[in-house]
C-alpha cells in the first residue's frame, strides 16, 4: 500500500503564506500530550498544536484511570502539565468529536490530525446474569473512584454499599487496583478521591474479595510491585491455593524465560506457603484456574458459578467440569479495554483499532497523509504509560516525514480562531488551560481544607463553578 494519491489541495510544502503547520491532537491523555511534545520540540518545521478533549480537564487516564492511592504514578500529571504549557500548544477541552465537531471539519481546519482517543469501552464476559444489578465493568468502578464527571455513580454506590463479598474477574493491574481499593475501603483519606467516594468507601461492608484468573499464575498480567502491595495492606489477609502453583511444562517454560513472571510467582508462592499472609477482617483471595460461567441472582447479584480449569499439554485452557459457587453481591469484570468506532474514521472491528500504517490512517486500503493515530486506538490497550511516549513519537515522525516531503495536504481554513469561533457559534463552552489552572487551584484548596493535598471535583457543574469563581464580576448598571 502507498499513501497520498491524487491531491486536490496544495501540500504543506507548496504553501505561500509561510504560516506554521496547524495540527490537531484529539485526546489529552499521555499519548496526546506526548504527541504534542514531539511536534513542538522538533526544529525542522514550525508547528502550532491544538489538543482537543471531550472532557473539561486534561490528562486522560492519568487523571481518571490511575488508582488514586498510587500517588507516585499519578504524579506524572506534573510532567504532562509542563508539556501542555508549551507556547505552541493550546488546550481545547469539553469538545467532543462527532458531536461538537466532525472529522471532516477537523480536516478542513488543520493540516494534520492525530487521533489519540484511546480504548474506553470494556470487554464483556458473555455469561448469563452479566447484566444483573451489582455486575459492573471495571471501567465504571475506576471512573467512579477517580472522580470522572461521567461516572455511573448511582449504580456503583448502590452495588458497593450492599456487598459483603465481591468477585473481580481478571488478574491484570486494573483488577488489582479495584481489589486493593475495595480492601482498603476506609483507609484512603490521604488520596484525592472525591468526598462522596470516600464516604461510600468508608461505609463499604465488603470483607471478602475474590480475584479470578482462568489461566495459571504464570499467565497473569499484573506487575510485581502492584502485586506485593496487597501483602502490605493493614488488616488484610491474602490467600493463594498452593494447588494453583503446581508445576506444569507450559508454565515452567514461561518461568524460565521471563524474570518478571518468576518474581510474581515467587510472591504468590510466599502467600501460598504461609499459614496466614497478613491479618485482619478483610480477605483477598487470588484464585487461578477459575473462570466464571454464570452470575446468579433474582433482582441483583447473589453469587457466581465458577468452573475449575486446567492447562492442556499445549498450554491451552480447558474446563474440568468441576463447579462451585462463590457468594457475592458485587461482580466487577476487568478483562480488558477495547476501542470503539468514531464517526468519520475507519475502524477494524476485529482488533478494535483504527487501521494504520506507521501511524497513518488507512482508508479504503490506502494510508493517506494528513490523518494519524497514536496510543491505544492505534495499537490496542497494551503497555504502560511510558509506552505511549515511544508510540506517539513514532507517529509524529511519520507526520513530519509527510510534511517535509510534500505529501501533506494543506488545510482549507487554517486560521487559529476558526475552530474556536465555530464552536462558540454552536454554543460549546470550551475549557482552556487558564480554566484548568482555576480547577487545579480549586481542587488543591478544597483538599487543604480537609487536610489533604487535593480533592477531585467530580461533576461538570463543579468544574465549571471553579472556573466561574475566578471570573471578574459582571458590572452592575
Amino acid at each position: 500500500m502507498g499513501f497520498g494519491g491524487a491531491r486536490t489541495r496544495p501540500t504543506y510544502c507548496e504553501r505561500v503564506d509561510q504560516r506554521p503547520l496547524r495540527v490537531a491532537v484529539v485526546g489529552s491523555g499521555p499519548s496526546g500530550i506526548y504527541a504534542a511534545e514531539a511536534l513542538t520540540r522538533q526544529t525542522d518545521v514550525e508547528i502550532d498544536v491544538d489538543v482537543l478533549d471531550r472532557l473539561p480537564t486534561p490528562f486522560g487516564l492519568v487523571r481518571y484511570g490511575v488508582a488514586p492511592d498510587h500517588l507516585s504514578i499519578r504524579g506524572i500529571r506534573e510532567t504532562l502539565w509542563r508539556l501542555l504549557r508549551d507556547p505552541s500548544v493550546r488546550f481545547l477541552g469539553n469538545v467532543e468529536l462527532g458531536t461538537d465537531l466532525t472529522v471532516e471539519e477537523l480536516r478542513r481546519h488543520y493540516d494534520a490530525v492525530v487521533y489519540t482517543f484511546g480504548a474506553s469501552a470494556d470487554r464483556r464476559l458473555g455469561i448469563p446474569g452479566e447484566d444483573l444489578p451489582g455486575s459492573l465493568p471495571a471501567t465504571d468502578v475506576v471512573a467512579w473512584y477517580c472522580g470522572h464527571p461521567d461516572a455511573a455513580r448511582g449504580a456503583v454506590e448502590e452495588a458497593l454499599l450492599t456487598a459483603r463479598s465481591a468477585v473481580v474477574v481478571g488478574v491484570g493491574n486494573v483488577a488489582l487496583d479495584v481489589g486493593r481499593v475495595l480492601a482498603r475501603c476506609g483507609a484512603l483519606d490521604h488520596t484525592d478521591m472525591p468526598e462522596h467516594v470516600l464516604s461510600a468507601l468508608g461505609s463499604c461492608p465488603v470483607r471478602q474479595i475474590h480475584l479470578l484468573g482462568r489461566r495459571s499464575p504464570a499467565h497473569a498480567a499484573f506487575t510485581t510491585k502492584e502485586l506485593r502491595e496487597l501483602g502490605k495492606l493493614e488488616g488484610v489477609s491474602v490467600r493463594v491455593d498452593p494447588a494453583d502453583l503446581a508445576p506444569h511444562p507450559a508454565t515452567d517454560a514461561i518461568l524460565a524465560s521471563d524474570r518478571a513472571v518468576a518474581r510474581n510467582v515467587d510472591v504468590l508462592r510466599g502467600w501460598a506457603e504461609a499459614d496466614e499472609s497478613g491479618s485482619g477482617p478483610t480477605g483477598v483471595h487470588l484464585r487461578f484456574f477459575t473462570r466464571p460461567v454464570e452470575i446468579l441472582g433474582r433482582d441483583r447479584v447473589e453469587g457466581v458459578v465458577v468452573e475449575r480449569t486446567a492447562l492442556a499439554d499445549d498450554g491451552s485452557v480447558v474446563g474440568t467440569g468441576e463447579r462451585s459457587v462463590i457468594e457475592a453481591q458485587l461482580v466487577v469484570r476487568s478483562v480488558g479495554y477495547r476501542g470503539v468506532p468514531m464517526v468519520g474514521l475507519p475502524f477494524d472491528s476485529r482488533l478494535n483499532v483504527v487501521p494504520h500504517e506507521q501511524g497513518r490512517v488507512v482508508r479504503d486500503g490506502v494510508a493517506a497523509a494528513g490523518e494519524y493515530v497514536a496510543g491505544w486506538i492505534k495499537r490496542g490497550p497494551s503497555g504502560v504509560i511510558g509506552t505511549n511516549k515511544a508510540d506517539a513519537h513514532e507517529t509524529v515522525a511519520t507526520l513530519l516525514e509527510d510534511a517535509t516531503s510534500g505529501a501533506l495536504p494543506r488545510a482549507e481554513r487554517p486560521g487559529r480562531d476558526a475552530v474556536t469561533d465555530l464552536l462558540a457559534e454552536r454554543g460549546v463552552r470550551v475549557f482552556t488551560l487558564d480554566d484548568w489552572r482555576a480547577i487545579d487551584a480549586a481542587e488543591i484548596a478544597l483538599g487543604e481544607s480537609r487536610g489533604r493535598a487535593r480533592t477531585t471535583l467530580a461533576t461538570r457543574d463543579a468544574l465549571l463553578d471553579a472556573v466561574r469563581a475566578t471570573m471578574p464580576a459582571e458590572p452592575i448598571n
